[in-house]
């Protein structure tokens, strides 16, 4: 991760905010796609807010509604033994995929399938 400062508005703040280095991207947040679009991927991503990561969500909807993940098994920017677990922590209907953390761009059916299976349950 890269960090980098920028301005809130509020005077002379700044803020801390995390991208991934662009020269790493593919290895580490792209390596199922190619080169090339990995490239375009992380030439033009937006950065996060460090405070995103901070911030408390509230109280977890998986600890009442039924869920449903996605796991990329070789996920190097969020970790996929931590996505993992979180699925299992939530009791989700689990589907493993070897990829990256974009999965949704590599293998975009497996994804809208279960996405799909989950309209079905719920609807």
């Amino acid at each position: 991760m890269v960090q980098a400062q920028y301005p809130t508005g509020v005077d002379d703040e700044t803020a801390t905010e995390l991208y991934v280095n662009p020269t790493a991207f593919h290895e580490v947040f792209a390596r199922d796609l190619s080169e090339s679009l990995a490239g375009v991927l992380g030439a033009s991503q937006r950065p996060v807010a460090a405070a995103a990561f901070e911030e408390k969500s509230g109280v977890p909807a998986w600890k009442t509604l039924p869920s449903w993940a996605v796991v990329a098994t070789g996920d190097k920017a969020a970790g996929a033994d931590v996505i993992l677990s979180m699925a299992q922590r939530a009791g989700a209907d689990i589907l493993e995929l070897d990829g990256s953390h974009v999965i949704m761009i590599s293998q975009p059916q497996k994804v809208t399938d279960v996405i799909l299976k989950a309209l079905q349950k719920l609807g």
